[in-house]
């Protein structure tokens, strides 16, 4: 029986490519036999992705361009400072991972070598990162005394650091509604932005005091 002819899209493709992989429990083994399976040709494929690590790479950025969307639709969020436009960026997207649990956990564990699952977010770490110089707003500029170039980058990867681990502390979040990964985001933005300011150490204790318990909780 024939398979059904399908319209082919970046996000048909992204989308028939993870649940491949939820029902199959591993990756497609090659191009050739995911178009076969899904009704088109190598051909058709090609003309969208370069090989199948690309849809990996594709996937994290399109959660990262959807959360960019539902923001830009809030009429009040032009006018929120950086922070708030930070946490606002950080709970959407943790709210579509969430959505997408099952094949985030799997893809981002596959690998015992950490290295090669952070792969799949290498695209993830440039739009990140473009979102962070953004937002940057120059009251941010001006906390930094003669900023530079590279202190603008510094503030970029930094940010990506701080998203890393509160990935990795979503992943290991078992609470309802990933609570603690909620309290987790607002207690590391806040630390952020009050190590600007040079005022921290309130905040460093109280996040402290968190991942401590955490911690325990989990030995």
């Amino acid at each position: 029986m024939a398979t059904k002819k399908i319209k082919l899209t970046k996000e048909t493709i992204v989308s028939l490519y993870m649940d491949y992989t939820l029902e199959h429990n591993e990756k497609p083994k090659s191009v050739y036999l995911f178009a076969k399976l899904n009704g088109f040709t190598e051909a058709e494929f090609y003309s969208f992705f370069g090989n199948l690590e690309s849809i990996e790479k594709e996937i994290y950025t399109m959660f990262l361009e959807k959360t960019v969307e539902l923001l830009s639709k809030d009429p009040n969020y032009e006018t929120y400072d950086m922070k708030s436009k930070l946490l606002s960026f950080y709970f959407t997207f943790f709210e579509l991972l969430a959505a997408n649990r099952s094949y985030v956990t799997m893809s981002l564990n596959e690998n015992k070598n950490q290295l090669k699952n952070l792969i799949q977010l290498s695209d993830l770490r440039t739009h990140f990162k473009n979102f962070i110089a953004a937002i940057t707003t120059d009251e941010v500029r001006l906390q930094q005394e003669k900023i530079q170039e590279f202190q603008e980058k510094a503030i970029q990867e930094s940010a990506w650091i701080q998203f890393l681990f509160t990935l990795k502390f979503w992943l290991e979040d078992g609470s309802p509604n990933f609570e603690k990964t909620d309290v987790y985001i607002e207690k590391s933005v806040k630390l952020s932005f009050e190590l600007m300011n040079v005022a921290p150490i309130n905040s460093l204790i109280d996040f402290g005091k968190f991942i401590f318990k955490e911690k325990m909780q989990k030995n």
